[in-house]
């Protein structure tokens, strides 16, 4: 499913604590001017920018530490190994497949993509301060348009909490059943597990294309998976130990000095 999304759908959901740390102001009075001047400078953008979304819904197992979907493909998933750290994987949050196969249960994961027109990053060049203006808000419009798409796929595209009726805020702290962990955060810190989910999205649908490393152009995009076990919650993966660096290695498939270069902060 594809997701065109005007400016004016999004602003209500704009997380702005997020937009202020970004600009390093803690004022309050220097706040209420910077969010004067960024809704002025929205209105600007108004009709001449977009945000798009993409989202897939699977059926999905977990297999050890992978998630498989479509095809037996296999969405390699990391495990915290530090003590007391819970020894959390995403994949606990995915039905097992031998209890599946037993019991014929089902299990379902979403993924997504979320990005910006990019004349957002490239119309605003000539001047410093616009150019940060634009690129920090194509940042929070982004994310926006995942906090939107994640509404419409709890309520309507997956159903799995049709009753829902939380705020705004109330959705901005999450406290609605589920998670959707972005890649290149701290529980799939791996940018380059972008590269499995667009072989499954097909990202460029929405104007995103990967770099070598796997993060995205436009900057201004998201992507990830949307879980919705209700005992799932974020977590930090932390430190992980040369043991899981040749497992995963080996579970994606890539030379583990590759893996390690794409995991070095977790080494």
């Amino acid at each position: 499913m594809i997701q065109t999304y005007d400016i004016s759908q999004l602003r209500p959901y704009i997380n702005w604590p997020y937009f202020f740390f970004a600009w390093q102001v803690k004022d309050p009075s220097e706040k209420e001017r910077l969010h004067q001047e960024a809704e002025t400078f929205l209105d600007t953008l108004e009709g001449k920018y977009q945000a798009h979304a993409l989202f897939l819904l699977l059926d999905a197992y977990s297999d050890g530490d992978d998630i498989i979907v479509s095809d037996n493909k296999r969405i390699p998933m990391l495990r915290q190994q530090e003590v007391g750290s819970g020894y959390r994987s995403l994949s606990d949050y995915v039905a097992p497949l031998t209890s599946a196969a037993s019991s014929s249960l089902t299990s379902k994961i979403g993924l997504f993509a979320t990005s910006v027109d990019m004349g957002l990053e490239t119309d605003f060049s000539k001047d410093a301060y616009q150019k940060m203006m634009a690129q920090l808000l194509a940042d929070r419009l982004a994310e926006a348009a995942a906090e939107v798409l994640h509404l419409q796929v709890r309520k309507h595209l997956w159903g799995y909490a049709p009753d829902e009726n939380l705020s705004i805020a109330d959705m901005l702290v999450e406290k609605f059943q589920g998670i959707r962990p972005a890649v290149g955060y701290p529980s799939l810190p791996d940018t380059s597990l972008n590269f499995v989910l667009d072989d499954l999205l097909d990202m460029k649908q929405i104007g995103i294309r990967l770099t070598e490393s796997g993060a995205m152009k436009p900057h201004a995009s998201v992507s990830g998976l949307m879980l919705a076990h209700p005992e799932a919650r974020y977590f930090n993966l932390g430190k992980i130990g040369e043991d899981q660096l040749r497992d995963y290695a080996r579970r994606r498939g890539l030379p583990i000095e590759v893996c390690r270069k794409f995991l070095a902060g977790n080494l």
